[in-house]
């Protein structure tokens, strides 16, 4: 009881759609299914205002509900569970409380991406350094990295709302593992309590199906994986000084004045190990359970609840990060060079010449070379020392060491010019506004 009471409303409201199921069966008269109506009601108002009282026999949420209701109702109270298990009823409670929660993680995920898309519009025309291996590659736009990181939290949310039609499906009715022997309509209570996938096939698997569970907690270790991804880049962007981290998301040293830790991204970062432990975890448990319903299966919602709060926590603390950050778009140029323009001279003798990129990918690498030799920056080659490489370089060669104009190069869908970057940030805008008309009222 001391974690599954957070379920009380979904096991409460399951109760009162099986209450009118055993009306309809005609196990209950129409004024005790009203009675028992009443009753729980009552017990849900007790929750609801933090007057309900737990006792010692309050073995679950299942048995303090059932109890509860007995004391307000009398002993009719006692005929709610015909027909039922409590093996059926937490399969059904996990799943509403489940679906609820993925609801509730795509209507704050839209929060997230807005806040993200807001951001890289606000500073779209600002330039920073692409890295690969961590080494200067290319110029890019500050706006373009920001949007790398929404697009796979985009792939989470839409991962997520896949889920939902496989979590929405109603086990109520399946008894302890053979089925209901009172002939209740389970299609009335999967529409009573908003299942919008029906009713499970088989009642041995209802019982004991964990499926959707392990699905949000690899989901959850994925999405934690890209905001660990995320949370790592920010940090080694606010090392180099190209992006300052509001106070609010960072913390002093203890014995250095000076330090700025970054710890609230240092612990999403954390979270991502932890998630991948609930998975695999869980996962382990269930793979040497035999049909039906095992104790095993009560490790389940310590498991979820943690996995949801954890979600919900990080995503709302990413969202407060990304609305107060400030690039330092000063320090970000700083860190551009002309050598992530050795592609670009490359590609001038494409564009000019038709020569294959093969020869001219060998060319750009000898004035790479040349500068190095010459110790000096790759974009203070004289025209003289370039023709000296090949005789095909003309005068407007030295046009190409422009970083403005090699990002706006880059024009393809999903590109880092200022068109490609502003149709991802609309694209992500429209698909966080989806989402929250689907998902945010709810």
């Amino acid at each position: 009881l001391s974690f599954d009471k957070r379920m009380y409303d979904q096991d409460l409201r399951g109760s009162m759609a099986y209450a009118k199921a055993l009306v309809q069966s005609k196990i209950l008269t129409l004024e005790e299914g009203e009675l028992m109506a009443a009753g729980l009601f009552q017990v849900r108002d007790e929750w609801n205002s933090d007057r309900f009282v737990e006792k010692p026999g309050d073995e679950d949420i299942h048995t303090a509900n059932e109890r509860r209701l007995t004391e307000i109702i009398g002993s009719v109270g006692g005929k709610l569970h015909t027909g039922r298990s409590r093996n059926d009823q937490v399969a059904m409670d996990t799943r509403l409380w489940t679906v609820e929660h993925e609801r509730l993680i795509l209507s704050e995920m839209a929060a997230l991406l807005q806040a993200g898309a807001e951001h890289a519009e606000k500073h779209v025309d600002i330039l920073m350094a692409g890295y690969t291996h961590l080494q200067p590659a290319q110029p890019i736009r500050y706006s373009h990295w920001c949007m790398s990181h929404m697009a796979p939290l985009i792939r989470d949310a839409q991962r997520l709302m896949e889920l939902i039609p496989r979590t929405n499906v109603c086990p109520l009715g399946s008894g302890a593992l053979a089925g209901n022997a009172f002939g209740v309509d389970r299609e009335f209570l999967a529409k009573e309590l908003g299942f919008e996938g029906g009713v499970t096939s088989n009642s041995l698997d209802a019982v004991c199906d964990r499926d959707f569970i392990v699905e949000f907690l690899q989901w959850s270790t994925l999405m934690h994986t890209h905001m660990s991804q995320f949370a790592e880049d920010v940090i080694i962007t606010n090392l180099l000084r190209g992006v300052v981290i509001d106070d609010a998301y960072a913390t002093g040293s203890s014995l250095m004045p000076q330090k700025k830790n970054p710890d609230a991204l240092e612990l999403i970062r954390g979270k991502a190990g932890i998630a991948l432990g609930r998975a695999t975890g869980f996962t382990a448990t269930l793979k040497g359970l035999p049909r039906a319903y095992n104790k095993d299966l009560q490790e389940d919602k310590q498991l979820l609840f943690s996995a949801v709060d954890t979600a919900r926590d990080c995503i709302a603390i990413m969202t407060g990060v990304l609305a107060t950050m400030m690039p330092q778009e000063a320090n970000l140029k700083k860190a551009l060079c002309p050598e992530m323009l050795a592609t670009d001279l490359a590609d001038y003798l494409v564009r000019k010449q038709g020569v294959p990129f093969r020869d001219t990918h060998h060319i750009s690498g000898a004035a790479v070379r040349l500068a190095e030799e010459q110790n000096i920056p790759l974009d203070e080659l004289t025209l003289e020392q370039l023709q000296s490489i090949d005789g095909r370089f003309q005068a407007d060669v030295m046009e190409v060491w422009d970083y403005e104009m090699s990002v706006e190069r880059k024009n393809v869908i999903g590109g880092t010019s200022r068109s490609s970057v502003t149709k991802q940030i609309q694209d992500c805008m429209a698909f966080a506004s989806k989402l929250n008309v689907t998902y945010g009222s709810k």
